[in-house]
């Protein structure tokens, strides 16, 4: 059974997984008015349905472990962007955030004895290593590109193909 801090805390990050999802789906919408981006538009599509399932995850474990999951209100997120360069430096800090708020989440499950939810917590601490190093990698690589065409024009079409390196 959780703790009502654990509860609430996992309720937390409900919220963030869920305002994550709604970013990447604002960046998905922009970028699919944007020239040229179809790869990226897709990645950012796929990536706030990713950011749904791991709110799922999290709504699921809640409550099985007797809690209750609430679905959270969100804020509007941003809706457009200045550059891509620019919305991916959005979506590093983002999940440089969501890193913070796990390893809170790892720390508060030990110091509550609730070994269930830090053995449950290690898939987010593995899920947010392999988004830190794709965001990280999308972002070098934009950085090398500028305002370089055709290296957009690569980057776009490689883009998917990145997370399976």
């Amino acid at each position: 059974m959780l703790s009502n801090v654990m509860k609430d805390a996992l309720n937390r990050q409900v919220l963030m997984e869920a305002q994550s999802s709604q970013a990447y789906l604002a960046m998905a919408s922009w970028a699919e008015i944007q020239p040229g981006l179809k790869g990226v538009t897709k990645f950012f599509f796929q990536h706030s349905d990713e950011e749904r399932m791991h709110m799922l995850k999290l709504i699921h474990y809640i409550n099985e472990r007797g809690g209750y999951a609430i679905i959270p209100a969100l804020a509007q997120p941003a809706l457009t962007y200045v550059s891509l360069k620019k919305a991916f430096e959005e979506l590093l800090k983002h999940e440089l955030a969501v890193s913070d708020s796990i390893n809170e989440l790892v720390d508060l499950s030990l110091k509550e004895k609730d070994y269930a939810t830090h053995n449950f917590l290690q898939w987010y601490v593995m899920e947010q290593m392999e988004e830190e190093r794709l965001a990280r990698e999308c972002n070098d690589k934009l950085e090398m590109i500028g305002d370089d065409k055709s290296g957009l024009y690569l980057f776009d079409r490689d883009i998917m193909t990145m997370e399976q390196d």
